[in-house]
């Protein structure tokens, strides 16, 4: 399946670190697609939307029909956290503001090794959770789904990612997310599951 010359497709964030992700993992899956087409919600002048969903997946339709009525072009979002099994599934959809500001990753981790300060390693259980939607100017709306099962560390590690890379370690690994190199990651990442999912989908969308 390739995509055909010319198609354009936005992503909703305004967040550098996750665009340059997204195009890593959909470059593969949609051939023909090129990564200059695939711009950020921010590189086309487009405001964010109040997340006010109670699920991953309902905040992810919410910012993709918000950009595809902005833009008329395809859009595809991403409302992803983390879902610590203690914390009753916390911080969930509140994984960006946890410690009460959008987007302050040293705050968000400081507070949730906080809180996880006195819980023993075999209780740390923990998962990242991805929802992906793709909504189109007609109406056509589409989600798929990903998760990064694993256990909490008790101090960050690792230079790469963002977020709560640094503090989660997948199952049958020793590295957190962080220590892992970005093509590492994107192999078994929760966003790397549900935009592969979602890549078929695209390519039909797109006119491949």
């Amino acid at each position: 399946m390739t995509v055909p010359v010319g198609a354009r497709l936005v992503l909703a964030t305004h967040n550098a670190h996750k665009i340059g992700e997204l195009r890593a993992i959909l470059s593969p899956s949609l051939p023909g697609l090129d990564p200059a087409a695939v711009v950020g919600a921010g590189d086309v002048g487009a405001p964010e939307p109040v997340e006010d969903g109670v699920t991953f997946a309902e905040n992810a339709l919410l910012k993709a029909r918000a950009l595809a009525a902005f833009t008329g072009l395809p859009a595809v979002a991403d409302d992803s956290g983390l879902a610590v099994d203690v914390l009753g599934g916390a911080p969930g959809i509140f994984s960006a503001r946890w410690a009460g500001r959008h987007g302050d990753d040293a705050a968000n981790l400081d507070l949730l090794l906080a809180q996880l300060r006195d819980v023993k390693p075999e209780h740390r259980g923990a998962r990242f959770v991805c929802a992906a939607a793709l909504v189109t100017p007609d109406g056509f709306e589409h989600v798929e789904t990903g998760a990064l099962v694993g256990t909490l560390a008790d101090a960050p590690r690792g230079a790469h990612g963002f977020g709560y890379d640094p503090v989660l370690v997948p199952l049958g690994e020793e590295r957190t997310c962080a220590e892992l190199d970005p093509a590492e990651k994107n192999a078994i990442s929760h966003r790397g599951q549900a935009f592969r999912a979602l890549a078929p989908t695209l390519v039909r969308v797109l006119g491949g």
